[in-house]
């Protein structure tokens, strides 16, 4: 850059707003380094770089607060935020690309003699979908192999059991048992359990699991899995597993 960039010149080039970048000065994040004699900010070359980096990390799912931490980090080089950012683009491909993969099997599958019905069609690539926004691909390859190495068998072994863990829930919940209580307590054991179970005991697919849920709400993740919740039991379900984590 040959010289700096008033506000309106850098907001027209980046796409950026003038209240972004206001903002972004009151709280640390971007601070320029130069004024007119007329008190108007400018922007250098090392400001747009790091504005760059801010864009990047941002686009990565960082919070402002966090962002501001890590470029205070001699690790967090432009060079180093845009590798990150390139890796997760790749990864967004790959899912997508996944994701179409399926769609075509679905289609196909409709158009045989099978008899599958909208609402499973639709039922799965809802799962799919959201699936793919929080699991990485490796992840879901490891998903795919622990299922393939426990068999269908036990994966429907254990998808009867949770509804027989949902079903003691609701009749918990019912009956005005604390979330705490042991009865309530044993519950969640199990649930816990059977989670483990899943994830293999991956620390790192529990962590995608608990996100999912947490983002997308626990009812609609379990209706997107054909699980209609009774209302509050979601709620109940977690008053208990924070009983089981702060007892452990």
């Amino acid at each position: 850059m040959e010289q700096a960039l008033k506000v309106g010149a850098l907001t027209k080039r980046t796409g950026l707003t003038v209240r972004t970048l206001h903002h972004y000065d009151e709280i640390g994040l971007l601070s320029p380094t130069a004024r007119t004699h007329a008190g108007h900010r400018l922007y250098g070359e090392a400001e747009v770089k790091r504005l760059q980096q801010i864009a990047s990390l941002k686009q990565l799912g960082l919070p402002l607060d966090e962002i501001n931490e890590c470029l205070a980090r001699p690790e967090y080089s432009l060079d180093r935020v845009l590798e990150l950012q390139v890796d997760r683009i790749r990864e967004q491909i790959e899912r997508q690309e996944r994701l179409r993969e399926l769609i075509e099997s679905l289609r196909a599958q409709l158009r045989s003699a099978k008899g599958v019905s909208i609402d499973d069609l639709t039922r799965t690539i809802e799962v799919t979908t959201t699936f793919e926004k929080y699991y990485t691909p490796p992840q879901m390859e490891q998903l795919r192999q622990h299922a393939g190495d426990v068999g269908q068998a036990r994966i429907d072994a254990v998808q009867n059991e949770w509804m027989e863990v949902f079903a003691a829930y609701e009749r918990a919940m019912n009956d005005g048992l604390d979330p705490s209580s042991d009865e309530v307590l044993e519950l969640a054991r199990r649930s816990t359990a059977l989670v483990a179970e899943f994830t293999g005991g991956d620390a790192a697919i529990s962590s995608s699991l608990s996100d999912m849920y947490e983002t997308e709400g626990g009812e609609r993740v379990m209706e997107g899995h054909g699980v209609q919740m009774a209302p509050g039991l979601w709620a109940y379900m977690q008053r208990a597993r924070e009983a089981l984590s702060g007892g452990s």
